[in-house]
């Protein structure tokens, strides 16, 4: 049986465990030798732990089948879509797609698409609130660059950003690793913010309502466009 816990979170769980476990020890140690008055600094501890524990969950998820699509690359909030003139692992004019995501949202990173890993670069950086679209250019992050398969047309970039208390970016994958579309690729601790990076302006039509909560490899993210139907789809910031 699958436990539904990311392994990339192991260290935390353990500490976590360890200092609020204890802490609730000794609370109801306290209780029962007669101070009632422990009891909320033990409950408070109990739910502080279990808080963040959940941190790390992993759901499953089953991805639409629906042809021509990108499903959300991340948990979270739909706060960016703007038109770059030129992006350079596309090679031309693209459009960037931001997910912010909270301390709440589950922060396993999926596949939006199924592909290829052609590319897998860290970049070093700031630590900027992730809801800031500066925080894209300047913070620490992960870039994935993903050949989709036919007929979606590419290449498409995801990249793993940290935030102001995200300190940590994990990706699973290496170069040249086949994924299928909702396949996991990582993981972001502590608040942060992924992004889907996609081809040309009208190539593909945002789907998802800006400024709603998306569901990783769940919500349908971007429809690929007919040839023969320009549609102005990108909203700017």
């Amino acid at each position: 049986m699958r436990v539904p816990l990311h392994p990339a979170g192991g260290r935390e769980i353990a500490l976590i465990l360890l200092l609020f476990g204890g802490l609730a020890a000794i609370a109801f140690g306290f209780v029962l030798a007669g101070f009632a008055w422990f009891w909320p600094i033990g409950g408070l501890a109990i739910l502080l732990g279990g808080g963040g524990v959940l941190f790390f969950r992993d759901p499953e998820r089953t991805p639409p089948t629906e042809p021509g699509i990108f499903v959300a690359p991340a948990d979270g909030k739909l706060v960016e879509a703007t038109a770059l003139d030129h992006h350079p692992d596309i090679g031309g004019p693209a459009t960037r797609i931001g997910i912010f995501l909270s301390v709440f949202n589950v922060h396993v990173n999926r596949s939006p698409c199924a592909g290829v890993v052609r590319t897998i670069r860290y970049e070093p950086g700031q630590f900027l609130d992730a809801r800031d679209p500066q925080s894209s250019s300047k913070n620490e992050a992960n870039t994935l660059v993903i050949e989709p398969d036919e007929p979606m047309g590419g290449p498409v970039v995801v990249r793993q950003i940290a935030g102001k208390i995200a300190r940590r970016v994990i990706c699973t994958l290496k170069v040249g690793d086949r994924i299928e579309i909702g396949q996991r690729i990582g993981l972001i601790k502590f608040g942060s913010r992924t992004e889907l990076i996609v081809p040309g302006h009208d190539q593909f039509k945002i789907v998802a309502p800006m400024g709603k909560q998306v569901r990783g490899a769940s919500t349908i993210l971007a429809r690929r466009q007919p040839l023969t139907e320009p549609v102005d789809t990108v909203r700017q910031t």
